[in-house]
């Protein structure tokens, strides 16, 4: 049976304000670090309560994710930390009954834990932003729950799981990722003390971070080498942050202690040495390299992040913006035969956009915002199904695929917990500024309050399905101010007015100026003419996806050969999705006659909607709204 999702009132969601989650960027959070950014910042990031989304398919996705994140009941959060301290509920608390979770969080995974941290991110960050109590009382019952786990642990050490799994991983022992998990709920609670003001959860984190302290500052360094050999997500991050916080010299040190000199060092070098390692064991380090940067000067972060970002943009992406097959780097000398089923672990570009974010504050460089765009569109909003609510793991890209979507409580993929803030956090990186000027980043229909400036800007559009954006200023006295306009890489011949005469563009690719004093009511319209466009593997020019502007277009293949409920649900062990037979029929035609520097004369859009045909019967689509059916985005061209 198909679950049916209930969406939550908007008038108990209210306003809904653009989201920034697990990391700190320049600008934010003011007056809760005690370590602001030391670095050159050309580009800050506002607050979220200074950005609104208005209706849109970004708007209606965050809604449905508000719908999921709020029927999970705290208790179920909690079970698995209580069972592992013996902190017991009873059944006046509804312990004795609580239903267990499943999946990655069931009690026999030693990865359990990890969404209760992903949540502890998505309640801070829905609260506010939608300013919906239901969102803080969740956060504030998890973090008491675990502040009680805690003290019945003793010692500051807090988990799902025996603090067994850290012995054996400093021991070199087999084990799956325990610092990984511990990285949740690091940022998930420093989260909670950002975004939702939860004094009990900074408490409890700096607990956490004493404790690690404690164990790890007496290692040796041949433990700490073998300890982090294992897969420990961005818990450096998390410590530089903490860092940020306090001010604590030991949390700076405990980042540092995780430094992974078998993957830094070469990127240092700038040597390409990813191999066929894990992708997003990659990402997550060479963001707190971001990290150390801004609170450090340390010029070879920065330098080592600008050649990683570049490295993984030019090189491992695919089409819509996503990387990696089967979770790991593969030979790009032979990219086109991993279009394959396995590929875009959804984690690795939720990681990339945090990084991104990072890289466009040093530069303020449009090409960074025209990835984040592509990304976001092809593979961050099309994650989610619109009709349940339930979010995919991979992208595949092999002809004739199709996705697959986790169940409400019985998956809890990685992806499945940095989807809860994915969808929480579309508004993020709409908009940017510096001390005299307004960055227009991204086309969603969203309102900025740029309370400095005493400067109100609402974004209306339609975009991707029309090719203008218009924006409206509200100011009760004029200001003297720069709106910078991104003038995108894939248009050409774009037009801007303001108050209906034309101003100068510049070039694609940049940021457009327009500097005046500007009244109540003045008016800022951009058309950015879209165009069909080929984009070829990089070793096989016959092998190549469409895309219209900034959008992939995915071809319609019907439902033939799937099982019921398979596409509908999801593969019910830990890691089916890894070996998923798509059972793609034999008949199935994934070529496309084309001529590459042409398309248009064969591609045809139809009426308003973003709906193309070829005369081969073909219907193609953005990728992002292909839902429970079979597709092809990278065709067989023939002329």
């Amino acid at each position: 049976m198909r679950r049916k999702v209930t969406i939550i009132g908007w008038a108990l969601l209210g306003s809904v304000v653009s989201l920034t989650a697990q990391s700190v960027y320049p600008g934010q959070h003011a007056g809760k670090l005690k370590l602001e950014t030391v670095v050159p910042v050309k580009v800050k990031s506002f607050d979220v309560k200074d950005v609104r989304l208005l209706p849109s398919r970004f708007r209606e996705n965050l809604e449905r994710d508000s719908a999921w994140m709020a029927s999970i009941e705290v208790n179920r959060l909690l079970h698995s930390f209580r069972t592992n301290a013996g902190v017991y509920a009873g059944r006046e608390g509804g312990y004795m009954t609580v239903r267990k979770l499943g999946g990655w969080e069931s009690l026999d995974c030693e990865l359990r834990g990890h969404t209760t941290g992903h949540l502890l991110s998505a309640y801070g960050l829905m609260y506010a932003a939608t300013g919906s109590e239901i969102f803080k009382l969740k956060g504030d019952s998890l973090v008491k729950g675990l502040s009680e786990v805690q003290q019945a642990l003793g010692g500051g050490y807090l988990s799902a799981f025996p603090e067994e799994l850290i012995r054996r991983n400093l021991q070199g022992k087999s084990v799956w990722a325990p610092w990984y998990t511990l990285h949740k709920l690091f940022s998930g609670l420093i989260d909670q003390f950002l975004y939702a003001d939860n004094r009990l959860a900074l408490e409890v984190v700096t607990k956490m971070g004493d404790w690690a302290y404690g164990l790890l500052h007496p290692q040796t360094e041949e433990t700490r080498r073998k300890m982090i050999r294992n897969e420990f997500g961005g818990i450096n991050e998390s410590f530089y942050n903490l860092y940020a916080i306090t001010g604590e010299e030991r949390y700076r040190w405990l980042a540092e202690y995780f430094y992974h000199n078998d993957v830094i060092d070469p990127l240092k070098e700038q040597r390409d040495d990813l191999g066929t390692k894990h992708t997003n064991t990659f990402i997550p380090k060479v963001i707190a390299e971001a990290r150390r940067y801004e609170l450090t000067r340390e010029e070879d972060s920065r330098r080592l992040t600008d050649f990683f970002w570049h490295t993984m943009v030019e090189h491992h992406t695919f089409a819509p913006g996503c990387s990696s097959q089967k979770e790991h780097f593969f030979d790009t000398a032979r990219f086109s035969n991993f279009v394959n089923g396995y590929t875009g672990e959804t984690c690795c570009t939720y990681n990339m956009l945090k990084l991104s974010r990072h890289l466009f504050a040093w530069t303020g460089d449009a090409r960074v915002m025209d990835y984040y765009e592509r990304a976001l569109y092809n593979h961050i909003l099309g994650q989610q199904d619109p009709e349940s609510g339930m979010v995919c793991y991979f992208l595949p890209l092999l002809g004739g695929a199709h996705k697959v979507y986790s169940t409400p409580d019985q998956s809890f993929w990685c992806c499945v917990g940095s989807g809860f803030e994915s969808h929480a956090k579309y508004g993020e990186a709409i908009y940017g500024y510096d001390t005299e000027s307004l960055f227009v980043n991204l086309f969603i229909p969203s309102v900025v309050n740029w309370k400095e400036k005493g400067l109100t800007v609402r974004q209306e559009t339609a975009f991707p399905a029309e090719e203008r954006t218009c924006l409206t200023l509200h100011t009760s006295q004029p200001v003297q101010a720069t709106i910078r306009l991104r003038y995108p890489s894939w248009s050409d011949r774009a037009v801007v007015k303001v108050n209906g005469r034309r101003v100068a563009v510049g070039k694609k690719g940049s940021y457009m100026a327009i500097t005046r004093t500007w009244q109540e009511g003045d008016r800022i319209e951009a058309d950015f003419p879209m165009q069909l466009t080929v984009e070829a593997t990089p070793d096989n020019p016959r092998k190549a996806a469409l895309l219209y502007g900034p959008v992939v277009l995915a071809g319609e293949r019907g439902t033939e050969g799937m099982e019921a409920p398979a596409p509908f649900s999801n593969p019910r062990l830990y890691n089916d999705y890894y070996t998923y037979d798509y059972h793609v029929p034999a008949g199935l035609r994934t070529s496309l006659r084309l001529d590459v520097r042409h398309p248009e004369q064969t591609v045809k859009r139809e009426g308003q909607a973003l709906r193309f045909t070829t005369p081969q019967g073909d219907v193609l689509r953005p990728l992002y709204d292909i839902h429970r059916q079979r597709y092809v985005v990278y065709w067989d061209l023939t002329e």
